[in-house]
């Protein structure tokens, strides 16, 4: 059981740190942020997930702070070419 969790925690800041390093390199808040900002600034964000005509839209408030943070990181996320 406590090698399960090792490895997820090690996966977890993994995935934070390169997430930063492709997504947030240019926004000065989020660039070394701790993993706790990263929680509350982009991984809880106030949004909903809808499901229309065989998609998913993912809707996030306009009035949070970070929204165009995580609009952003998304974008360039989805933009990385696949690995072959």
């Amino acid at each position: 059981v406590n090698c399960g969790w090792i490895l997820a925690a090690n996966l977890a800041s993994d995935l934070d740190a390169w997430v930063r390093l492709l997504a947030l390199h240019d926004i000065e808040d989020l660039t070394d942020a701790e993993p706790d900002t990263m929680r509350f600034r982009l991984y809880h964000l106030p949004a909903r997930l809808a499901d229309h005509a065989r998609r998913r839209w993912l809707r996030v408030d306009a009035t949070w702070p970070w929204a165009q943070a995580f609009t952003t990181c998304w974008q360039r996320l989805t933009t990385l070419p696949a690995v072959t």
